[in-house]
């Protein structure tokens, strides 16, 4: 890593030493802002005055830094993509950019950046854009400190809010993103990293995640997103100090999990969901220290999965702890705290002294017949339930915690809310 960024440091003095600043805006040397930059060379800096600029499709060919002065606005007029990005090296910072073009066949951007390594698009506010940012092909790079406003429109109208194809180390951190059809979507994106985002309101997923291997997201919060957060078909992911919270439907999930391996769910908050966390097809995944709270099932783990471990989570006011499909004997439980669990700790060392099963027999009706849910407070399920856990008959043998924790484990670092994007002014 020093070699490579020594390397590039040798790369741009050149183009350091010999920089230039060029205005571009009404009155200046250059009124637009498609003039100012066909007039700047390799490295130069371009300061765009406020105002308005309509310039249809602006493409950057040449590493340049372009700096909005008093949030200039870049509009589409909802005709067209709005700024391409087509070179290492650029940046762009401190602009509006909005209506940006519509179309069902192509997919138009606010700022697309295509085929361009260590690019930074930051301080931007990207509003009406069918995708706000699109980066295909690309990286590494910066995506941070954006506020996207989608089109709220019917999901086949509408991009994604911050959108990644076939793309390798990107840090996508403290952006704000609502409005969309998925809030961040990566796919083919590895050695990524999606850190201290807002994502909300967004018409399906918060966060779509296909074929992204080696790559990590902390300190997120998503919210109230129509299908919550789905990650999928990728290998050493690291889910950490997330909020997962308000996803409510009868497909939608705080996180869903398919097909995953080798990874790590850690010191996460899922609070009021549909269902807290579905598992299927995952292997060799660690679930720690995470807490599930006011969740209609906090688990859901399908019996496809193997060698999963859920150790020192806290389960409190869910409707259901645990579901499953069928045996998860390659599963293990351990030191968790459940609110439901009516043991005993004799020896006083924080572990029940006798083993809790946290799937009810009413979860396995449930989940086998949905309509059941209707007699969720009825008397007579409440007895069948206490009945099941005095003879043990039909709930899974393999679901269990033999060492069951007392009292609820710290809460995680997911309960400080993730900073928020701040406006800039350069």
């Amino acid at each position: 890593m020093k070699r490579r960024l020594a390397a590039l440091s040798l790369l741009l003095a050149p183009l350091a030493a010999g920089a230039a600043v060029l205005e571009a805006g009404a009155g200046g040397a250059h009124p637009t802002l498609r003039g100012a930059i066909a007039a700047a060379k390799p490295g130069d800096t371009v300061r765009v005055r406020s105002g308005t600029y309509r310039e249809g499709q602006i493409s950057v060919d040449k590493p340049l830094v372009l700096e909005g002065v008093g949030r200039p606005v870049l509009d589409g007029e909802f005709k067209h993509p709005i700024l391409r990005v087509a070179a290492n090296g650029v940046t762009v910072r401190g602009f509006r950019i909005i209506n940006g073009g519509r179309s069902s066949t192509q997919e138009l951007a606010g700022v697309f950046v295509d085929q361009a390594r260590d690019f930074v698009i930051e301080h931007n506010e990207l509003r009406d854009c069918d995708y706000s940012i699109y980066l295909s092909k690309s990286g590494p790079g910066i995506v941070s400190e954006n506020i996207l406003h989608g089109l709220s429109d019917l999901e086949i109208n509408s991009g994604n809010g911050i959108h990644l194809w076939s793309c390798k180390g990107v840090r996508v951190r403290g952006n704000r993103v609502t409005g969309h059809r998925d809030g961040i979507y990566l796919e083919h994106a590895s050695a990524s990293a999606m850190e201290e985002n807002s994502v909300e309101n967004n018409m399906r997923y918060g966060l779509h995640f296909m074929f992204s291997n080696d790559s990590l997201y902390r300190a997120n919060r998503f919210t109230r997103n129509g299908a919550g957060v789905a990650v999928m078909y990728s290998r050493a992911v690291i889910m950490r100090d997330n909020v997962f919270d308000q996803n409510w439907g009868s497909s939608s999930y705080g996180l869903l999990i398919k097909d995953v391996t080798d990874s790590e769910v850690t010191g996460n908050l899922f609070d009021r969901n549909s269902t807290g966390l579905y598992s299927q097809g995952a292997t060799r995944v660690r679930y720690e220290g995470n807490h599930f709270r006011e969740n209609g099932w906090a688990l859901r783990i399908m019996s496809n999965g193997s060698s999963n471990r859920f150790t020192a989570n806290t389960f409190t006011r869910n409707s259901f702890d645990v579901g499953t499909n069928g045996d998860l004997a390659d599963h293990e439980f351990a030191r968790n705290y459940w609110d439901r669990y009516e043991g005993y700790d004799l020896r006083h060392d924080g572990t029940g002294d006798v083993p809790f099963r946290p799937v009810s027999l009413f979860a396995i009706l449930t989940e086998r017949v949905p309509a059941s849910l209707f007699l969720m407070h009825s008397f007579m399920v409440r007895l069948l339930d206490r009945a099941e856990k005095a003879f043990p008959s039909v709930t899974p043998d393999s679901v269990i915690d033999s060492t069951p924790a007392m009292r609820p484990h710290p809460p995680p670092t997911a309960l400080i809310p993730a900073s928020q994007p701040t406006q800039h002014q350069p």
